[in-house]
């Protein structure tokens, strides 16, 4: 059934920003370029938008768009008589004829999602530029979400991108999941890749909902599968414990109408107990790295049957071992939401006021948030409002913005020392 050019269009951009990382993958896999494939992607969602106003939207959108781009990636191959052994097995593959195995290796896995990320992750890359093709490609991110993960400029990461498709053209890396020392020396781009990804959809940077959950879902479904096939790597473990612990508390996180819910008012009840055990599960077999850290951190969250049971001292503890390993702006205000809860808002108003000329912080706006936060409980109305407008002005996702706005509002006519301890962290 016809649709609206407008409803075709949204129909478009939501369905690829689900599923473009397995279309480029799964083109990429054809074409053996992630440039071409992005491209090739594209082309699948122009025609979308030119025919599903006419012939509808189709039942399986995703599954359209795959195989809309899979046939453009065969028309060029067929281009090139120089692909014609490729040739072969796409048209095997397209019959649903499964093609001929590869060469099996140790730890040999069959996930064009994950040939997507080592690839990307080439050493010819620089690291920045690795994770930011790697968002790109694999979550769909735009260069102003990568920015914001990056706490950088947007034309940088266009740049970063641009340059980075080409060295990968321009030195003909495999697609491929590679073995040994070459699988190693990509894995800490491949862990922070994963880990940014799970970020972007636990707290979306911009848009309507504070949750993307297919980005969470893709990246949990990486960590996992990464965990299986290196399981002596003590990292990989943090990390899938890491993704397991925050996941569990997706369901709490928003409430009926999509508004954010602090971590004070959660209904743990909804805390998914399934996702809680295999985190504490792959807690055991983690390390003491920066994503075990930070994976020991959730624990102490999901292990407090309720708000007021958790351990902030040991968390603070956590941070500050983190601050060490991890040198981060970020990780230093964090670190001071744990302080001020363990040793109250008087202690981490000064870490807060510290960081305030950060030029990483400049635009983030959990700064003003916490800021906010603490002097609110400090008895400081009017100061406390201004933090969470300021706030409100720099975040670009709606949920969070009317989170702000009101908790702002609800400051409204206070009087100093007229006291209430909000909720903290979400």
């Amino acid at each position: 059934m016809a649709v609206t050019a407008e409803d075709a269009a949204r129909a478009v951009e939501t369905v690829f920003r689900i599923e473009s990382g397995r279309i480029i993958a799964g083109v990429a896999r054809i074409v053996h370029d992630v440039g071409i494939a992005e491209e090739l992607a594209q082309d699948a969602v122009v025609a979308a938008l030119e025919q599903w106003p006419v012939s509808g939207v189709p039942d399986r959108p995703g599954a359209w768009l795959m195989t809309t781009a899979r046939h453009r990636a065969i028309d060029l191959v067929r281009r090139r008589e120089t692909y014609a052994r490729k040739l072969a097995e796409v048209g095997r593959t397209l019959e649903d004829v499964p093609p001929p195995a590869e060469p099996a290796g140790p730890g040999d896995i069959d996930d064009d999602l994950l040939r997507l990320i080592f690839t990307a992750c080439h050493p010819v890359l620089p690291a920045r530029s690795r994770i930011a093709l790697t968002l790109r490609l694999l979550g769909g991110l735009t260069t102003q979400e990568i920015a914001r993960a990056f706490l950088t400029t947007e034309p940088a990461v266009a740049q970063r991108i641009v340059r980075a498709k080409r060295a990968l053209a321009g030195a003909a890396v495999p697609f491929e999941v590679p073995y040994g020392a070459d699988r190693e020396a990509r894995l800490a781009s491949v862990l922070e890749v994963v880990y940014l990804v799970f970020n972007e959809g636990y707290s979306a940077t911009a848009g309507e909902d504070l949750l993307r959950p297919a980005l969470c879902e893709d990246a949990l479904r990486l960590a996992r599968v990464l965990a299986g096939l290196m399981p002596e790597e003590p990292e990989v473990h943090g990390l899938a414990a890491l993704l397991e612990l925050q996941a569990s508390r997706t369901a709490a996180r928003t409430g009926p109408d999509g508004e954010p819910v602090l971590l004070a008012d959660q209904n743990r009840t909804r805390w998914n107990r399934l996702l809680i055990l295999r985190g504490f599960e792959a807690l055991r077999r983690a390390g003491t790295g920066p994503y075990s850290v930070q994976a020991a951190i959730a624990a102490c969250h999901a292990a407090a049957v309720r708000y007021e049971d958790t351990d902030w001292a040991t968390i603070a503890a956590l941070y500050g071992r983190l601050v060490d390993l991890v040198p981060s702006p970020v990780v230093e205000l964090n670190r001071a939401v744990a302080v001020s809860m363990a040793d109250g808002p008087e202690a981490a108003l000064p870490l807060v006021d510290a960081l305030a000329g950060e030029p990483a912080l400049r635009s983030y706006h959990l700064l003003p948030s916490v800021r906010g936060d603490l002097l609110e409980r400090l008895g400081r109305p009017a100061e406390a409002r201004a933090e969470f407008r300021r706030a409100a002005g720099l975040t670009r996702n709606a949920s969070e913005r009317a989170l702000l706005e009101r908790r702002a509002s609800r400051l409204a006519g206070q009087r100093p020392q007229d006291r209430q301890v909000p909720p903290a962290g979400a």
